[in-house]
C-alpha cells in the first residue's frame, strides 16, 4: 500500500531500523553458563562470570526422628564449611516428611519445607543453605546429577585400631533407588516423585563428616551431589565452636516460638522478663552467661514412651514411678504447675490426669494440628520445656537432647537442665552429660 502523507515517512523509516536492530528470539541462545543456575544478571560482578555454584544435598536413614535429624544438619553444615573453603557450594534443605513419630492422621506431611519449622535467615547466618523447591528453580529441573549412598565396611573395624577412611565399594545393601524406562534413578526423594538421579554409587565410610570433602571436591565435578543415608557420618568436632555455632543457627520458626510464649504466658504465668530468658533474634549477637536464667514457675518434663517402654528399656520409669519422680520435684523446688511433653497413648495420657491433676500439657485443635502439624507441636513442646524452672527427661532420648541444648542456649544453671527419669530397676542411673555452650 502506497503512503501518500509525507509526514508519515519519517516515522516509518525510524519503526523499521527498530525491527531491524532487535535481537533474534532469546530461544536460540542458550544464556550464559553463569546464568544457568543459581545466578541472577545482577548477582554477578562487573565485566566477570560468577564461579559456578554446587549443591549439596542428603538424607538420612528413613526410620530416624525429627531430632537425629537435626542432629545430622550439624554434621553435614561442618562438611559444608570444608567445602566452602575450595569452591562455592551451597546446602539444599532437605524436605521433611514421613516420619515415625508423625502419626496424626488425615494430614498430609511430606515435602515439608525446612521455613515450617525452623528460621532460615538464621540458618544463613552460619552456612548459605536454600530449600528443595529452590533448588529446583535454580538448577534448571528435577535432576540430582550424582548420588553417593553412604555405608559401613562390609568387613567391619577390628577394635583399638580406629582409623578414618573412605572408599568407593560395592553396594552392601540392595539400593532404595530403581532405574526407570530412560535410565533415570527413581527413588522417594521426600516426596517429589519428578526427581530423579543420573548416578548412583557407594561409599564405604568410616570417619567425620569432612572425610567426604575430598570425594566432592576431585572425583566429581557434579554440580548436584546427594549424600544418602548421612547419619552414618560422625561430627568434625562434638561441643566444639563450630558444633554449637551451628547448633546456634538452628533457631525455632517465629510462628511456633510466638505459639509457645503466648501458651506460657496463659497457662504457666511465664514470661521472659519475668524468667530472665530474654531471646536475641539474631543468635550471633546472643551470649548468654550460664546461670542468668531463672525459668518459669514450672516444672518441665519430656517423657518418652511407645517404642522405649515396647523395648523393655530398663531405665525408663513406669507412669507411677514417673509421677513420684515428679511429685518429689514440686515440692523440692517449690513448684504447682508442670508441663509434660510426652508420645504416650491415650489411655496413658489418661492415667497421667489422674495420678498428676496440675499437669498441663499444650493440646492442639485440629485446626492447629492441620497448620503447625506434628513437627511444629513437638517444636512448641520442646520451647515450653526449654523456659522450665527445672527440667528432667528420658534417658538417650534425642529430644530431651535438644532441650538440654536449647535451656544451655539460654543460659539455665546446667543443674536445672540435665537431669532424666530413673527406671525402677535401674542400679546406676547416671544423669546427663553437661555439654558446654562454646562461644
Amino acid at each position: 500500500m502506497a503512503v501518500h502523507d509525507p509526514n508519515l515517512l519519517p516515522l516509518l523509516l525510524l519503526l523499521g531500523l527498530a525491527v531491524l536492530a532487535q535481537p533474534p528470539p532469546a530461544a536460540a541462545q542458550p544464556p550464559p553458563a553463569a546464568l544457568r543456575a543459581g545466578h541472577t544478571i545482577t548477582s554477578l560482578p562487573a565485566a566477570a562470570a560468577a564461579p559456578r555454584t554446587r549443591y549439596l544435598l542428603y538424607d538420612v536413614n528413613p526410620p530416624e526422628g525429627f531430632n537425629l535429624r537435626r542432629d545430622v544438619y550439624i554434621r553435614i553444615a561442618s562438611l559444608l564449611k570444608t567445602l566452602l573453603k575450595s569452591e562455592n557450594w551451597v546446602l539444599v534443605l532437605p524436605p521433611w516428611g514421613r516420619l515415625y513419630h508423625w502419626q496424626s492422621p488425615d494430614i498430609l506431611q511430606v515435602r515439608i519445607p525446612w521455613s515450617e519449622f525452623f528460621d532460615i535467615p538464621s540458618l544463613n547466618r552460619n552456612i548459605p543453605v536454600i530449600e528443595y523447591e529452590q533448588f529446583l528453580a535454580e538448577s534448571g529441573g528435577p535432576f540430582i546429577e550424582q548420588i553417593y549412598v553412604l555405608q559401613s565396611y562390609a568387613e567391619g573395624w577390628k577394635e583399638g585400631t580406629w582409623e578414618e577412611k573412605i572408599d568407593e565399594r560395592p553396594c552392601i545393601d540392595q539400593l532404595m533407588y530403581s532405574k526407570d524406562k530412560y535410565e533415570y534413578y527413581r527413588g522417594w526423594f521426600w516426596g517429589y516423585e519428578e526427581t530423579r538421579g543420573l548416578n548412583v554409587s557407594c561409599l564405604s565410610v568410616q570417619g567425620s563428616a569432612s572425610i567426604v570433602a575430598p570425594i566432592l571436591l576431585k572425583n566429581t565435578s557434579a554440580q548436584s551431589v546427594m549424600l544418602d543415608r548421612a547419619e552414618n557420618l560422625l561430627h568434625d568436632h562434638y561441643g566444639g565452636k563450630d558444633y554449637w555455632n551451628t547448633r546456634r543457627s538452628m533457631v525455632f520458626a517465629k510462628h511456633l516460638r510466638v505459639v509457645g510464649d503466648e501458651f506460657r504466658n496463659k497457662y504457666l504465668q511465664s514470661t521472659d522478663k519475668a524468667d530472665r530468658t530474654h531471646y536475641n533474634e539474631d543468635w550471633t549477637q546472643m551470649k548468654v552467661k550460664t546461670g542468668t536464667a531463672l525459668g518459669g514457675p514450672y516444672l518441665g518434663v519430656h517423657l518418652r514412651r511407645k517404642d522405649f517402654i515396647w523395648g523393655h528399656r530398663e531405665d525408663v520409669p513406669s507412669l507411677q514411678g514417673a509421677v513420684k519422680k515428679i511429685r518429689s520435684l514440686l515440692e523440692a523446688h517449690k513448684l504447682e504447675k508442670v508441663f509434660v511433653a510426652t508420645d504416650a497413648v491415650e489411655e496413658e495420657i489418661e492415667l497421667l490426669k489422674k495420678l498428676l491433676p496440675e499437669m498441663v500439657r499444650f493440646e492442639p485443635s485440629w485446626k492447629e494440628l492441620e497448620l503447625y502439624k506434628d513437627g511444629g507441636l513437638a517444636v512448641i513442646d520442646q520451647w515450653i520445656c526449654a523456659h522450665a524452672r527445672y527440667f528432667i527427661g528420658t534417658s538417650v532420648s534425642t529430644f530431651s537432647f535438644r532441650i538440654h541444648e536449647e535451656r544451655e542456649i539460654l543460659g539455665f544453671d546446667p543443674k536445672t537442665t540435665y537431669n532424666r527419669f530413673c527406671g525402677e530397676k535401674e542400679k546406676n542411673c547416671e544423669q546427663p552429660t553437661h555439654w558446654k555452650i562454646v562461644y
